[in-house]
């Protein structure tokens, strides 16, 4: 099977896309498979690392704004999709695949659009509850539409829509957490992870070097955090300026970003998180306790809705970014970590949500198309 798959820009959208082709490469050995996305994402950090050939495109998202500088930047890039869509279908063309799959946001629009031009199969999946404007288009001429989410489906146009769940790693699914822990050579302190995004999120990086400076003066926990793709220019110095030295404190491991997720997260006593579905669908999977502090930044607020979900069915504990300071963050954390109780409810409920099955939905859409 010949697969394109165009994702990027953040892990949001590239790990379900990995997913997706590993389990394709695992049905049918042999399949070659081929990643699309935008130059100087996030893709290309991520996607070679797995083993998967990957070919970017100058494409950016257009800016929701009519101020003049917004106008002119959209201007700018209506020149750049132009041309992107021309090097898409001729890419498409030369490399004839049997179906494009599309999983999410502006990088992924060039090659499917151009498939759909061309009369290839394809299929786009849509995981958070509100659909992108990406996916809006699209949908219009899609074999089929996966969702997430029930309430994604009026958001959608096209027959064929179906409820699939948010895929997730195979290496997710089944990671072992003593075996994780042990890998990671942790001692018997409580492991907290701190992960806001691939991208790195300004406020909670700034929030986390004073958590980590709390930390430090206590070493009472363990904890791997994670600053992001732009969290690394400054972080570290910023933590320094605190008076920690991270070299004094082999407990506390800072990171440009979280490669083995599948080892951290499987270790973790507690994760401190978004709220993107994504990353609510590996907690699933995993029945980790969470905290929860959803992005303010995103369309209709749609990570908070997410989040009190999860919080009313007693499967997470929800945190507002306006409302937070470190040593909130820090006392919510290490009371949780105090409550063994309350973990293992929390782990029992989220696994309610847990969707093990999407990928074989996914799959079973991929090959009636």
């Amino acid at each position: 099977m010949k697969v394109l798959i165009g994702c990027g820009g953040t892990g949001g959208h590239i790990n379900p896309a990995l997913a997706i082709a590993k389990y394709i490469a695992k049905r049918n050995p042999g399949s070659e498979i081929v990643f699309c996305g935008s130059k100087g994402g996030m893709e290309e950090k991520l996607i070679p690392r797995e083993g998967f050939r990957l070919q970017t495109f100058e494409i950016r998202g257009f800016r929701r704004s009519f101020k003049p500088a917004g106008i002119l930047y959209n201007v700018k890039n209506l020149k750049n999709v132009l041309h992107t869509s021309k090097s898409a279908g001729a890419l498409v063309r030369e490399f004839a695949p049997d179906i494009v799959i599309g999983c999410g946001g502006y990088a992924s629009y060039p090659i499917v659009h151009a498939a759909q031009k061309l009369g290839i199969a394809n299929v786009i999946l849509e995981v958070n509850a509100l659909a992108g404007i990406t996916t809006k288009v699209l949908s219009k001429k899609a074999d089929y539409t996966m969702i997430c989410f029930e309430q994604t489906r009026n958001q959608v146009a096209g027959s064929k829509v179906v409820l699939t769940g948010s895929p997730v790693r195979e290496d997710i699914l089944f990671a072992d957490p003593n075996a994780a822990r042990q890998e990671l050579g942790l001692d018997k302190r409580p492991l907290i992870v701190s992960v806001w995004g691939s991208l790195g999120a300004q406020r909670m990086n700034e929030l986390m070097c004073d958590f980590i400076a709390i930390e430090a003066q206590q070493d009472r926990h363990q904890l791997i955090h994670a600053i992001g793709n732009y969290g690394y220019r400054w972080v570290p110095d910023r933590i320094r300026e605190k008076g920690v030295e991270l070299s004094a404190h082999p407990n506390i491991d800072v990171r440009d970003y979280i490669y083995d997720a599948a080892r951290v997260y499987a270790a973790a006593d507690v994760i401190l998180c978004r709220a993107g579905a994504g990353t609510l669908g590996e907690m699933a999977v995993m029945g980790k306790p969470v905290i929860l502090v959803p992005s303010p930044n995103v369309a209709e607020n749609h990570q908070e809705k997410n989040a009190r979900a999860l919080e009313a069915a007693g499967a997470a504990v929800v945190l507002l970014e306006k409302d937070l300071t470190a040593q909130i963050l820090y006392k919510t954390a290490s009371d949780l970590l105090d409550d063994p109780e309350k973990r293992r409810g929390l782990s029992r409920n989220i696994r309610k949500f847990a969707r093990p099955e999407a990928l074989e939905n996914i799959y079973a859409c991929i090959e009636q198309t």
